[in-house]
């Protein structure tokens, strides 16, 4: 064992960073690390995957909460919030704050998260961080000194969350710029709480980066049916003001590319995140779309420095001869990878300070199941849908499946199943390879959705006639003939990786609510997608016992 501990700097004290700094209290109590966290806001970490649903009343403030600082403090963890990191001295080995202290460092993670998007907008200062020094004033990180106008915000800390529900409160139009999944689970609840809303968008489909043609078209519909105007193929370029009282301007309208004017009392920007990097930039580390780290979450640049959530790109270190274009892929964006990585980080970490063998390399996430948490809509989908079912006929006339099957290319077709009514907004693609399910987009169809997202989890192969599923979703199915999503090793929640076994067990130890399962397991406490399917697990799990 090492005679003095280990000192770890975590940078970001968001979710991700959160997480890591649990996991490696134990080592902190035993005195194995001398652990510093460093987080820009004032407040503890806390969910903002929820943040929409707080903006919505559907959420109380506590619920966000995924750490207790107490605790970290209680057990020797240096907790530094509303700081900033502002540089990073490699060769020394410290790191300096916006306060002026200097702190040495064995290990730094860098979970420095992710800035929600500002897209090129005439009245709207959009800056520039690659190389920008962060801001001494740690409330400044992300404004930079150029906040957005009044009336324009980007739902993504509990300020935009007053400023959203104040809108909604007072009966506001509210107009979203952007149609990603948090855009229109924002939207929905939005006009569900009675606010006007509508939504713009330069393509011809939300959820573009999930979705089929098909099941964003119906996905519109939806939205339009529940009182969302959706605004299609209207590019963004810029805004029109009015002035308050006080002479000070305010967001009045969206102008787009064909000339229409969009008013509104609120914009909300929806337009993605990019990754918070420019302190691994000015500290030399290599950087594509985030801070580009290998398979054990360590620094291209820096075998001591590491970094997980969505600030990092996990990407294979490049070899001589390697092509020298940026790596491909970009940080994950979900919560549930990053939350995974710090779980891993952490046991790697403790390895180092114990003189132990470390972990094996982190595995690869598979394809995120993707669920739009909204009233009366059920939209699911799972890895690369741009696939047609005409495709395969093409391969088939060109002989292109001919020469997978023949072992010239070492690996069996991609094949694709597909059926619509659209008439009652159902549809349903699945991808398969060799009859295991690749991937696939659901909508209108809970049932089916919840037994192909069973049969993706297990790599199960599907029916030959894969008709069969639809019957999930039909008057006379049984539920016998499912597979079985009570299963012990069934996940219920994605995000923490959390099985129906581990629930029950939660439950016969007295966790009755879905609110004390996630204390337990932490299952529901991610995006909150999987909260129903924890309730259905209690209700059995109630049932069997009585």
């Amino acid at each position: 064992m090492p005679e003095s501990p280990l000192r770890v700097v975590v940078i970001g004290y968001g979710p991700v960073g959160a997480r890591l700094v649990d996991e490696l209290l134990p080592a902190v109590s035993a005195g194995l690390i001398e652990l510093t966290v460093v987080g820009a806001e004032a407040d503890a970490a806390y969910n903002r995957v929820l943040i929409a649903e707080l903006a919505m009343g559907r959420a109380e403030r506590e619920t966000l909460d995924v750490t207790d600082p107490e605790e970290a403090i209680a057990a020797g963890v240096s907790v530094r919030t509303g700081v900033c990191a502002v540089s990073i001295e490699r060769t020394r080995r410290t790191v300096t704050l916006s306060d002026g202290s200097v702190i040495g460092y064995d290990r730094i993670v860098l979970a420095t998260g992710a800035r929600a998007n500002v897209p090129t907008l005439a009245g709207v200062t959009r800056l520039r961080y690659d190389y920008r020094r962060p801001a001494d004033d740690a409330r400044l990180l992300d404004s930079a000194e150029a906040p957005l106008p009044r009336g324009v915000t980007a739902l993504r800390d509990l300020a935009d969350a007053d400023t959203v529900a104040r809108a909604v409160g007072l009966g506001q139009k509210i107009l979203v710029l952007g149609a990603g999944v948090l855009g229109m689970e924002l939207a929905l609840a939005a006009a569900e709480a009675g606010a006007e809303v509508g939504v713009v968008y330069h393509g011809e489909i939300p959820m573009a980066r999930q979705l089929d043609r098909g099941a964003g078209l119906l996905l519109a519909r939806g939205a339009r049916h529940s009182a969302v105007s959706m605004i299609s193929h209207s590019p963004a370029e810029s805004v029109i003001f009015r002035q308050d009282s006080d002479g000070v301007d305010r967001f009045d309208a969206l102008v787009c590319a064909d000339g229409k004017q969009i008013f509104a009392d609120l914009l909300v920007l929806s337009c993605g995140v990019g990754a918070r990097s420019e302190l691994a930039r000015l500290a030399g580390l290599d950087v594509a779309t985030g801070i580009l780290v290998d398979e054990n979450l360590t620094s291209w640049s820096d075998e001591r420095i590491h970094a997980i959530g969505d600030c990092a790109q996990i990407a294979a270190r490049p070899r001589i001869g390697d092509s020298q274009a940026p790596p491909r892929g970009a940080p994950s964006g979900l919560i549930g990878p990053g939350w995974r990585q710090a779980d891993w980080l952490a046991r790697a970490l403790i390895a180092v300070a114990s003189g132990v063998e470390k972990p094996a390399p982190l595995e690869a996430d598979r394809s995120a199941v993707v669920m739009l948490k909204a009233s009366g809509i059920d939209v699911v989908a799972v890895g690369d849908v741009s696939r047609d079912p005409l495709d395969d006929l093409a391969d088939d006339v060109h002989g292109t499946a001919a020469a997978h099957t023949s072992g010239c290319l070492h690996e069996p077709p991609r094949r694709v199943s597909s059926w619509m009514d659209a008439e009652h907004g159902r549809y349903v693609k699945m991808i398969t390879r060799g009859g295991v399910l690749e991937a696939l987009v659901c909508v209108g169809m809970p049932r089916a959705a919840a037994e192909l997202t069973l049969l993706f989890e297990r790599r199960s192969e599907l029916p030959t006639d894969r008709s069969v599923l639809l019957r999930h979703d039909g008057p006379d199915f049984d539920d016998a003939s499912a597979g079985d999503a009570f299963a012990e090793d069934a996940t219920v929640c994605w995000c923490n990786a959390v099985t129906v076994g581990a629930i029950t067990s939660a439950a016969e130890a007295g966790n009755s609510t879905v609110t004390c399962i996630g204390k337990a397991t932490r299952a529901g406490t991610g995006c909150g997608g999987c909260k129903e399917r924890i309730g259905q697990v209690l209700e059995r799990a109630a049932v069997l016992t009585t």
